[in-house]
């Protein structure tokens, strides 16, 4: 497996924030950990971070919710006949990754670990919806981190 990751860094701010933003080799390190667990080998993927305004109109203008949001997936859809091992683009806010990190007694980097895997499989087709699907794409997170020494995020602390 190898993943192939366009890193685009559109954030300007707070310089804290900026700084936690992680490394094309961390992102690399996340993706790969879901291709493995999926048995897929390589694939291309765009992370792009960015600030509230960008995620927020992208939010409201693809899912009708007028709020930034921690991690929004575009999956992408060749056409007919065409084989492109592109899974799809990721857009993290990072100002709503550290907020949501200090929110929940996270560390940071796990924050982005965890929505960049939560992305990842989201671009190959995984949903939380219902709560069937959601226990599916819940545990393969949980295995996935597990996988990389982090603790399960959805554990109560």
């Amino acid at each position: 497996m190898s993943a192939i990751v366009d890193y685009q860094q559109a954030f300007e701010g707070d310089d804290d924030i900026a700084r936690a933003i992680p490394s094309q080799t961390a992102l690399t390190q996340w993706a790969n950990a879901v291709l493995q667990a999926e048995g897929l080998s390589e694939q291309e993927v765009t992370i792009r971070f960015t600030g509230e305004t960008e995620s927020q109109q992208l939010n409201y203008e693809y899912r009708g919710k007028d709020k930034p949001t921690n991690v929004l997936s575009f999956p992408f859809e060749a056409p007919p006949g065409i084989e492109l091992n592109l899974l799809g683009d990721l857009i993290i806010c990072a100002p709503v990754i550290s907020k949501e990190a200090n929110e929940q007694g996270k560390l940071v980097e796990q924050h982005y670990a965890h929505m960049t895997i939560h992305g990842m499989l989201h671009l190959l087709g995984y949903d939380h919806i219902d709560d069937n699907d959601a226990d599916v794409m819940e545990s393969k997170e949980i295995a996935i981190l597990a996988s990389l020494g982090i603790d399960d995020p959805y554990q109560i602390k």
